[in-house]
């Protein structure tokens, strides 16, 4: 609301009184304001798609960079939420309280996972001066424990400036069974896989639907959207015929690939004439993180390449038609007059993944679990690879080859694998320019400051009474007019990122020798390399022996960048060590859980955590029927998670193991109608060799033993995010394969599910259960 005064006059009478509604009048947007729309893609390096010489056919970003500007050395963090809190804020993603991802922070002001007050945001910037604002598709930055029914909205984008969202907050989703919310209420998704559902479809059907509607009521506003689609980060998943499109199109292998696309990159002039390829491991042994190594494709055998390059086409057909669905956004705005004047960013937010490990995976989820794939576990699913059945991420030769000709790839904030990236501009009204090449240096944080000089306007000094922090990145916008080769008006960028490091000023780079995620600490002795990367643009040569100095000017302005932006502490432990972190939430943990039916499911950053450690489970039910079925207890999916749930008129507890055959299964005898407590308890016994859990599991019905056996649970988690546990039914992706979701509990009542992690023996909790009842 405006601060103007109140310039009327107020007496006794309103007759008498002369109204100003100045006061009270909200922003307009100057006329002819453009609209703006940013697509941000996820985990997709420069070398993947056609117009920046890749394989992969994107027919809608190529006319968009037939219309506007190609930037070939534009930069990210290296990681999705940190760099997507750089669009938020167009501050350093440690200002804003994000050095990784959310299910990664500490209680350091660099790594809350909580935007500081000091960080206004575009949206909040632009919805305050009179534009619609409008987010979908991915969040990923609102803290894991925030992702809840009961908990804090602080960080959702509806308070954060945003008059719409629709999409999942976490920081990956099933593409054909998502984790959705809408505005500040989780939804199930609105009609299934079989009746033609996709998540990026979706997401394109809703940002349809929000212009129209905007268009309908206001139609000389304009707007801000920001669309995030799942792709191009696991699972990988895309409709049957886009991936049967790229079939026999990577079976060369990813040398080659690297081989063949290197010079399409130099011919668009995206790379100096004389720009080498790196080596496909280039970090020393004692640095290097195995879990990101590449095996050459001349080693794999034939089943090998025949997966490794299936996995390929899958996510070329997950990118592709993801932009033709993008595809029908621009049509809509161009049929109705409106592209002319929309700012279009077109990019993603960090070199493509090496999350799928040196095999790839069907089930990405052993990665953040630490347990490794095998190859007859893996083909079984080759010919269902980008369906239902599968959460499949491709090898790490696949992220080196995407991430041509850069070393390494995601995670890896030292080079540029990591952190170069597409980026195309159009703006038809504001760029004169058409189809042409930018090799100015810039990085994520500039698109804020971007968007505000198209806009006309600043990001304020003091926000809802607290003093900002200064953007940190700079307008691009001088570029729109430059030569293709003008100096850029960046100076300098740090970088750092679950461990590594790096330093661009003035076009030189320092780079630490160092990998993440591999708990070796000892930051201190790290090594530093040298490139210039004016010249070099693939940081092929190392000149620290050439030039010392320059290398430690650098490394001292590291230090100054590190000081300034709350860098510190740096942190390179395991993925698992980093999620399994217990972070405070308005609900602290406990030993004993109470859920109940008819609840949204209970997200897992803040549902009982029964990892690494004994559990029981036990329900409160009463069976009226006799053919009494579905689900009472169900957390997780089918790449991971556990369910209890009769059928057949049988108790039935399963823990599916990371997706893997044969399920963990225990059954009872029929059930006849009547009052029970259905349950279970899984001692532990010992960790195993990748860390998980084995122990003896017991299933019981009232103080009966009904089946016993051996056990293993997982050390992580069941997903990254989405797949809550749910009472009474299974929302999204079935647990079990002995089930169809949602699998409602139907012929009798569930009073109540309790979940311990205590040291308590199941009987003693039956006893509470028979308590309860004889108080019922």
């Amino acid at each position: 609301m405006s601060k103007k005064p109140f310039k009327g006059v107020i007496k006794l009478d309103v007759r008498d009184s002369t109204p100003d509604w100045g006061p009270f009048t909200l922003p307009k947007a100057p006329e002819g304001s453009p609209n703006v729309l940013i697509i941000l893609y996820d985990d997709t390096g420069q070398a993947a798609w056609s117009p920046f010489g890749g394989a992969i056919s994107m027919p809608t970003l190529e006319r968009l960079a037939e219309r506007g500007l190609t930037y070939s050395q534009w930069h990210t963090t290296a990681l999705c939420s940190p760099t997507r809190s750089t669009f938020l804020t167009g501050r350093n993603h440690h200002l804003n309280g994000c050095s990784c991802i959310t299910e990664g922070a500490q209680g350091f002001p660099g790594w809350s996972g909580r935007l500081p007050a000091e960080c206004a945001t575009i949206g909040q910037v632009l919805q305050d001066s009179g534009w619609s604002t409008f987010w979908l598709g991915k969040n990923h930055n609102v803290p894991e424990q925030d992702i809840a029914a009961g908990a804090s909205r602080s960080e959702w984008p509806l308070q954060k400036g945003f008059d719409r969202f629709y999409g999942f907050l976490g920081g990956e989703t099933n593409q054909w069974y998502p984790d959705l919310v809408e505005d500040n209420r989780f939804i199930d998704q609105p009609y299934s896989p079989e009746e033609g559902y996709h998540l990026s479809k979706d997401l394109v059907d809703q940002a349809l639907q929000m212009i129209r509607d905007q268009k309908a009521s206001n139609p000389s506003k304009p707007w801000f959207m920001w669309l995030c689609p799942g792709a191009n980060h696991a699972p990988h998943h895309a409709p049957q015929e886009y991936i049967d499109k790229y079939r026999g199109k990577f079976d060369s292998g990813y040398e080659a690939y690297r081989e063949w696309v290197l010079p399409r990159m130099i011919e668009k002039g995206l790379l100096p004439k004389d720009t080498k390829l790196t080596p496909l491991n280039p970090l020393p042994g004692e640095v290097a993180n195995p879990g990101d190594a590449v095996r050459p494709w001349d080693s794999l055998n034939a089943d090998e390449k025949k997966l490794f390059a299936h996995m390929a086409e899958v996510y070329a057909g997950f990118s592709e038609y993801t932009d033709v669905q993008i595809g029908r956004l621009i049509d809509y705005l161009e049929q109705t007059g409106q592209l002319d004047n929309t700012i279009v960013f077109y990019c993603s937010d960090n070199g493509a993944s090496g999350e799928g490990s040196p095999n790839g995976s069907v089930n990405e989820n052993k990665f953040f679990n630490n347990y490794p794939d095998e190859l007859s576990e893996n083909m079984k699913y080759l010919d269902v690879l980008g369906g239902v059945e599968t959460y499949n991420h491709y090898p790490t030769g696949w992220a080196a080859a995407f991430s041509t000709p850069y070393q390494m790839f995601k995670r890896y904030s030292e080079y540029a694998g990591g952190t170069c990236c597409p980026l195309v501009i159009s703006w038809p009204k504001g760029i004169k320019a058409k189809g042409e090449v930018r090799n100015q240096y810039h990085h994520s944080t500039d698109i804020v400051p971007t968007i505000l000089d198209v806009c006309g306007l600043e990001m304020p000094k003091v926000y809802r009474g607290i003093e900002q922090y200064p953007l940190s990145g700079v307008s691009m916008r001088y570029s729109f007019e430059a030569k293709p080769d003008a100096p850029t008006q960046k100076k300098r960028q740090y970088y750092a990122m679950l461990g590594t490091r790096g330093m661009w000023e003035d076009g030189w780079k320092a780079a630490a020798l160092h990998a993440p995620l591999t708990g070796k600490g000892n930051f201190d002795k790290d090594e530093w390399e040298l490139y210039h990367t004016d010249v070099d643009r693939s940081e092929s040569t190392d000149l620290s022996k050439q030039h010392p100095d320059k290398l430690e000017a650098l490394i001292k302005a590291w230090f100054e960048e590190a000081e300034k932006n709350n860098v510190l502490p740096l942190d390179d432990r395991s993925a698992a060590e980093l999620l399994g972190v217990e972070r405070p939430s308005e609900e602290t943990p406990r030993e004993r859980y109470m859920y109940y039916p008819g609840t949204s499911p209970v997200p897992e950053g803040v549902a009982v955590n029964v990892r690494g450690r004994s559990y029981k489970i036990l329900a409160d039910v009463e069976i009226t029927d006799p053919d009494c079925s579905g689900v009472i207890f169900a957390h997780g999916s089918r790449f991971g998670g556990h369910s209890l749930f009769i059928k057949d008129r049988k108790l039935h507890y399963v823990y599916n193991f990371l997706g893997i055959k044969p399920e963990q299964k225990f059954v009872s005898e029929e059930l006849t109608p009547g009052k029970y407590t259905l349950g279970m308890e899984f001692i532990r016994d010992k960790a195993g060799k990748y860390g998980e859990s084995i122990g003896k599991t017991t299933l019981y019905v009232n103080d009966r033993i009904m089946a016993q056996g051996n056990m293993k649970t997982q050390p992580g988690k069941f997903t990254l995010s989405g797949d809550g546990l749910c009472i009474g039914r299974d929302s999204g992706d079935a647990v079990s394969e002995e089930y169809t979701t949602p699998a409602a509990f139907k012929g009798g009542t569930i009073k109540f599910v309790g979940v311990t992690v205590e040291k308590t023996r199941y009987l003693d909790l039956e006893k509470l259960a028979a308590a309860a009842m004889a108080v019922d």
